[in-house]
Order: C-alpha cells, then structure tokens, then sequence
C-alpha cells in the first residue's frame, strides 16, 4: 500500500490517476462541444441542418465511449481510495446514454426537447463537477 510519505518521495497521489483524469477532461470537451454543435442546428421555426446534427451524434456517441472508458479506469484503479468518482464517472455514463437515447427519438416525437435540453445542462453540471472532484484532495 502506498503511504502518503511514498507519493511525496516518488511524485505519485495514490488517490489521482493521470489517464482517469484526461479521459474525464475529453469526454468534459465533449459535453461542452454537444453544445456548440447543437446551437449550430437548433433554430425555432427552422429545419435542422443534418450535416450538424450529424456532428452532434458522432461527438455524443465518442462522448459516450470516453465516459464509459473513465468509468472502467476508475473501477480498476480508483474504487476504493476514490469511490465518489466511480459513482461520478458511471452516472455521467449512464446519463450520456440515456441522453443520446432520448436525442436519438427527437425526429419522431420533438416534445422530448423538454426532457433532452434539461438533461443536457444537467450533464454540462456533472462534466464541470466530476474534473473539479477528480482533482481535489480527499479530506
């Protein structure tokens, strides 16, 4: 086990792992473009633009991958020094399939954008909150 003296001497914060943390901070980028992209979509009134609506199903879907990548990482090598950011990284998973779902049936049935935008600025909250977590110190 490795002891707080050992990771000042060898660099190392036993409770941090570097690949958790940019996998996160991706699939944060991620999130954050599904925004942009959708805005260049989204017009009231307007059909959307499918070479963007394109673009926002491709980034949700590699979104997806680096989330659910995050999650594995932090099942294998967080789980018990860090257990909130396996809880953390597996809801942002599971909210990001949920969301791509819901996205997915939006064409047949718009009144989901009532539950699809909500659930987008929610999942922009946890993409803020889960980088912010994963770098401060456990108390």
């Amino acid at each position: 086990m490795t002891t707080l003296q050992d990771s000042r001497r060898t660099g190392v914060d036993p409770d941090r792992h570097p690949l958790f943390s940019a996998l996160v901070g991706l699939a944060t980028l991620g999130i954050l473009l599904q925004g942009l992209w959708a805005g260049l979509f989204v017009h009231e009134g307007k059909e959307y633009e499918d070479t963007w609506v394109h673009v926002h199903s491709i980034d949700g879907e590699v979104t997806i991958v680096l989330a659910l990548l995050a999650t594995v990482v932090a099942f294998l090598k967080l789980r018990r020094s860090r257990p909130e950011l396996l809880a953390g990284s597996a809801a942002l998973t599971v909210l990001l399939i949920v969301e791509a779902y819901i996205g997915g049936l939006i064409g047949d049935h718009s009144g989901l954008t009532a539950i699809h935008f909500p659930l987008a600025l929610a999942l922009m909250g946890l993409a803020v909150w889960l980088p912010v977590r994963t770098l401060s110190r456990r108390a």
